[in-house]
């Protein structure tokens, strides 16, 4: 299979591939009938599992699919009327609580005086700079995340592979998706001499900083596949600024790929331009005079909103900008205008996958008392992939507001059952008194 960089596909192509992937029915036989044999060839088991995957995603775009893009929002959406009342409606995977928070103390301790903050020799960047020593992995199914990450985690010395983090960040192998935070999450909790957080809004210039300081970075960014538009991480290691370069390791390309800068740039727009540092516990001063204002949550989410309104300008009908423009006004909570944004990009057109990976509009929806929407968007994204604990747990909570609470527990069970490690589906349950 050959992959690339580059522009969304086309709805004949499915078209077109869905008599060639007929032929995976004698896959999917195999699958079945050696699969006790398979357990001793897990090299095999994959490759098998890759073409029983697609031949099942294109019998679901056969079946559940018109577009290529999203649903489009109704001219004039109509507000619904709560019938049930439910919690704060922001998820733990919003970017605002991916840091963890300290609750205040009971009483206020005694002040102290300020320590003197350590000025560190930050290197200013070349022209030109590479880290090496870097050990490649390919990703398995739907392994993106796990496998870039591994790949960063034994740069700082770690032991493991991208089975060991998938085994609590997705366990199962049908989960399509780990999110930012999930990765940022699982350093804090399973590498005790690291630490990770991530930002948005990065430029050229923060992959140079940080890299030419030594710590490479993950960013988020589209991606075209032979079946079309994805989300997927890249690990920047290298640049060239006179080149106008990056050199990045892609668990789905290859090691040490060189990518002009301006049309990787568009699809981590696509992304918010989000990044994720790993570093250890001893430079967290370090990284943060790297960081520089945008340290402080709110200053990068307001030059993130600010670097989206640009974008915007620079190109109206561009259906990201104004996306990635509503994901930054749902971190102030501008849960209105947030929802026009993405009422404007679903106009232009989103890959139908979109929600595979973000989650602005169920976030904006929501807020503003649009539960069908919601619940439309979710049906949508199901049906074309049912393994999308996110978009089950956003649509249980629309039914919950609506009164239909059967539907919102088999909402919530189902995520469980795509990830049982799912904290906002446990929540949920609990909230509603289920076990």
């Amino acid at each position: 299979m050959q992959y690339r960089l580059g522009a969304g596909g086309q709805l004949q192509r499915r078209r077109k591939q869905w008599v060639r992937w007929l032929a995976g029915l004698a896959v999917l036989a195999m699958l079945v009938l050696t699969a006790g044999g398979l357990q001793a060839n897990p090299g095999t088991s994959l490759r098998l599992y890759w073409e029983w995957d697609r031949l099942r995603g294109a019998t679901r775009d056969f079946l559940f699919r018109s577009s290529e893009t999203l649903p489009r929002a109704a001219r004039q959406p109509a507000v619904a009327t709560p019938a049930a009342s439910a919690p704060a409606a922001r998820a733990s995977y919003d970017e605002a609580a991916a840091t963890p928070q300290v609750a205040a103390a009971s009483s206020a301790p005694t002040a102290q005086p300020s320590p003197t903050p350590i000025i560190y020799n930050l290197i200013s960047p070349p022209a030109a700079f590479k880290i090496s020593g870097f050990q490649h992995e390919f990703e398995t199914p739907n392994n993106c995340g796990p496998a870039t990450l591994a790949i960063l985690l034994r740069y700082w010395k770690w032991k493991g592979d991208q089975e060991k983090i998938a085994a609590v960040l997705k366990p199962q192998i049908r989960d399509r998706n780990v999110r930012w935070d999930e990765l940022v999450q699982y350093v804090r909790t399973h590498a005790g001499w690291l630490n990770s957080l991530f930002r948005v809004g990065g430029t050229y210039e923060t992959l140079q900083l940080f890299v030419a300081n030594g710590y490479p970075l993950i960013i988020e960014t589209g991606y075209e596949l032979e079946v079309g538009w994805v989300g997927h991480y890249l690990l920047v290691t290298g640049y060239d600024a006179n080149a106008q370069t990056v050199i990045v390791q892609d668990v789905t390309g290859g090691p040490n790929r060189t990518l002009q800068i301006a049309p990787v740039d568009k699809l981590w727009q696509q992304f918010n331009r989000l990044y994720i540092v790993v570093y250890p516990v001893a430079d967290a001063g370090k990284i943060l005079q790297l960081l520089g204002p945008d340290a402080d949550l709110d200053s990068n989410r307001a030059r993130a909103l600010e670097q989206a309104a640009a974008d915007r300008t620079a190109d109206n009908a561009n259906a990201f900008a104004w996306f990635t423009h509503g994901s930054n006004l749902n971190y102030f909570e501008r849960y209105t205008e947030a929802a026009a944004d993405f009422d404007k990009a679903r106009e232009l057109g989103l890959p139908w996958r979109m929600l595979f990976y973000q989650f602005g509009p169920y976030a904006a929806y929501f807020n503003v008392g649009r539960y069908q929407d919601v619940i439309d968007l979710a049906t949508a994204t199901l049906n074309a992939r049912p393994e999308l604990e996110e978009s089950y747990v956003w649509r249980g909570w629309a039914w919950y507001m609506l009164g239909k609470r059967t539907q919102a527990i088999t909402d919530f069970r189902a995520a469980l059952a795509i990830n049982p490690n799912f904290t906002d589906a446990q929540n949920a349950l609990g909230i509603l008194g289920v076990k």
